[in-house]
């Protein structure tokens, strides 16, 4: 904790702007608008941060309740949709405090206020690696143990409940230093608090490790999950494409070729995961080596809690862009930008086109046998994957085939 300067008789803090003549203060205005014009563009930064993290957060939740009601009603969505509240709501509890911090210097010094920020920023942060694991897990269970799935029946009920028992767990884990497990002190900087993370004390140690443990685990699990969804649907999507082509079979690589709500899924999950890790992993390690080494790095902390707080504004912006619609379009573009290279990349030469070899196709014609060939596939996927056996049909047939010889 910071010494509290000492206010002469008006109550007034001097400082060396501050001149006493004949009993009355008389400050250089002069010389305090360097340090005005700084103190506001040093309070802008949270402000835009705020808004930043409120209003994309409010954006992505709006953006997810009026998709499709399929998709509402999945358990990753749900989840997708708690990530997004859980990071309103840490930007509208945890920034009023940091812009009041800029505003007056000493709210901080307030014990009570120091512990709730303290509590915010430990619940929000591990909070927010629970819920991406939960997402990855979602996910892993979901492709890799389809059987399992169906059995725990997975869907919006599930996930609700998984949320709520995440908040809940969180808050009990984090208000241990509330009971007398860990204090919170206001940190070097002397604009954020945080848990005692330098002490020798074993009680406060093991909750500092506790805290670094549970962190780094649910960053080690996201990972382990992320990757082992990927590389099985690579491993589906080889054993797929190599399979050879029987009628059987046409359905079956029809679906697991042109499944963009899937990919979708994975892309917004592989994307939020780094965002998440990223963001949280620097924390992790000041917590750790703080703890283990004991030294002040007071810089290194507050880069860390900067990076950490720019986490729930980038996280809205991957719901936003990656909306299934919007996905779409870019898949489509993308396709048609492919395209039009191929096509300028290997034009048709002049001296090649003779008698045998008149080139391409009209326009019409192209799109004639586009047309048909679609039609036949369609048909082809609506054919059934096996024929029974039937042996009385098959003597009846015998026999009508004997009476017309």
């Amino acid at each position: 904790m910071r010494e509290p300067r000492s206010m002469d008789a008006m109550g007034v803090f001097p400082s060396e702007n501050t001149n006493f003549t004949n009993g009355f203060i008389r400050v250089n205005r002069t010389q305090l608008l360097p340090s005005q014009a700084d103190e506001r563009k040093a309070i802008a930064l949270p402000v835009l941060m705020f808004a930043g993290g409120a209003l994309g957060n409010i954006i992505a939740i709006v953006v997810l309740s009026i998709s499709r009601q399929d998709r509402k009603s999945s358990a990753f969505y749900t989840l997708v949709c708690g990530l997004a509240v859980t990071d309103l709501l840490g930007t509208c509890l945890a920034s009023p405090l940091t812009i009041a911090n800029y505003l007056d210097e000493h709210i901080l010094e307030n014990g009570h206020l120091c512990a709730f920020q303290s509590f915010l920023l430990l619940f929000f942060g591990v909070a927010g690696l629970s819920i991406i694991c939960a997402m990855s897990a979602e996910r892993y269970v979901a492709i890799c143990c389809p059987y399992t799935y169906r059995r725990w029946r997975v869907g919006r009920r599930f996930a609700q409940k998984f949320l709520f028992a995440i908040y809940v767990s969180n808050v009990l884990f984090c208000c241990l230093p509330m009971m007398g497990m860990a204090r919170s002190e206001l940190q070097t900087s002397l604009t954020w608090c945080f848990i005692e993370w330098r002490k020798q004390d074993p009680l406060p140690a093991a909750y500092t490790f506790l805290y670094g443990t549970a962190s780094l685990s649910l960053i080690l699990a996201t990972v382990v999950f992320n990757v082992a969804v990927c590389g099985t649907l690579l491993l589906m999507r080889k054993k797929t494409v190599q399979r050879p082509v029987t009628r059987a079979s046409v359905r079956e690589r029809w679906v697991a070729l042109s499944s963009a709500a899937e990919t979708q899924m994975i892309v917004v999950l592989v994307l939020t995961s780094v965002v998440v890790l990223a963001c949280s992993a620097p924390l992790v390690a000041r917590v750790f080596a703080n703890q283990i080494m004991h030294q002040d790095y007071h810089q290194a902390d507050l880069t860390a809690i900067r990076i950490a707080a720019v986490n729930p504004i980038l996280d809205p912006w991957i719901y936003i862009l990656l909306r299934r619609s919007l996905f779409k379009r870019v898949l489509r573009s993308s396709r048609r930008v492919r395209i039009s290279q191929n096509k300028r990349s290997s034009p048709p030469s002049p001296s090649s086109q003779t008698l045998f070899n008149p080139g391409p196709e009209p326009t019409i014609g192209s799109s004639h046998v586009l047309t048909q060939l679609l039609s036949n596939s369609n048909v082809i996927t609506q054919l059934p994957a096996y024929i029974p056996y039937d042996p009385e049909a098959q003597q009846q047939a015998r026999g009508d085939t004997l009476e017309n010889v």
